[in-house]
């Protein structure tokens, strides 16, 4: 009886705070760092003048699970706890995001294939493409986990995916915490390619630029894997993720100078897929929802149209 009261106030808190988020990006009142403040009173005048400003969440960024296989020493989402929501109440988040305006959606963790072995997630896809019917649908992923049985299942709903790869060193990649015993991470990113190729689902590389590898030249590497895009980020500070108290990680030792970032930018130029974000663009771009679609780990100033538009 107490497990059912507790599950009972879990669904009516979540509805209740995912429609308060709505509220509050529909009003462009997201803050720096996942503060959301309650709307100030406005006169009659900045009433009539807001109406211009007013946006919807185009764009979803959504971490529904801390857990993962990996231990990045920078990552900004650990596992503090093990929840997940349950399936239907995150398709009925869904389901409320896109009668919100929402055409983008992209999935993250944590590792997002951990949970169910990806049959969670392979669900959660399959509803925003053939049910929700949004334009976009994508996975942010180590590719650690993926299961060339899951594109058979599931690749007919995936538009992109985009797996997580900081070096094409091996011994870099571990002493990143981007490893898992004995398996190679190369392997998989290579392995994902190409079930990428065959079930014709887009497909990226994500990169963060950190002390241990920002003297490294992918060139070669990232040219002959030929992402539709790299996403090349400057490794970010979270406070209570990985850095200050209370944090998982510490991340302070993978921190890179905005020089060095940039050095590491023109060293890379002539790959035509690369794509930046430097730390100022990630706190002024990114709306990202977590496991209890409550918070925002992050979020920009304003979630205008130009950041919807960005393909996380």
């Amino acid at each position: 009886m107490l497990m059912q009261l507790c599950f009972k106030n879990v669904h009516s808190l979540f509805s209740a705070l995912l429609r308060w988020i709505l509220m509050m990006v529909s009003r462009t009142l997201v803050q720096p760092l996942g503060i959301i403040s309650r709307p100030k009173i406005r006169t009659k005048e900045q009433k009539e003048g807001s109406s211009a400003q007013l946006t919807t969440p185009s764009s979803v960024n959504y971490h529904f699970t801390r857990q993962c296989n990996y231990k990045c020493g920078f990552c900004f989402h650990t596992a503090k706890t093990s929840f997940v929501l349950p399936i239907e109440e995150a398709k009925r988040g869904l389901r409320l995001l896109k009668e919100a305006g929402m055409e983008k959606v992209n999935f993250s963790g944590g590792e997002p294939f951990i949970h169910e072995r990806g049959s969670f997630l392979g669900e959660l896809v399959r509803y925003c493409k053939q049910e929700l019917q949004l334009p976009s649908v994508s996975i942010v992923s180590n590719g650690s986990l993926i299961k060339e049985s899951w594109f058979q299942k599931y690749g007919d709903y995936l538009d992109i995916l985009a797996v997580s790869c900081d070096s094409f060193n091996e011994d870099t990649n571990k002493v990143i915490g981007r490893g898992q015993g004995k398996k190679s991470h190369l392997d998989n990113l290579h392995k994902v390619c190409t079930w990428c190729q065959d079930y014709k689902v887009a497909f990226k590389i994500n990169s963060v630029i950190n002390t241990y590898n920002v003297d490294e030249d992918m060139t070669e590497q990232i040219t002959a894997l030929n992402p539709v895009r790299w996403k090349v980020f400057q490794c970010l500070l979270i406070d209570g993720e990985n850095a200050g108290e209370n944090s998982l990680r510490e991340a302070e030792k993978f921190i890179i100078s905005e020089q060095q970032f940039q050095d590491f930018l023109d060293r890379h130029q002539s790959v035509e897929c690369l794509v930046p974000e430097s730390n100022q663009k990630m706190r002024d771009s990114y709306l990202i929802l977590d496991e209890y679609v409550s918070g925002v780990i992050f979020s920009p100033l304003q979630f205008s149209s130009h950041y919807c538009a960005r393909d996380f």
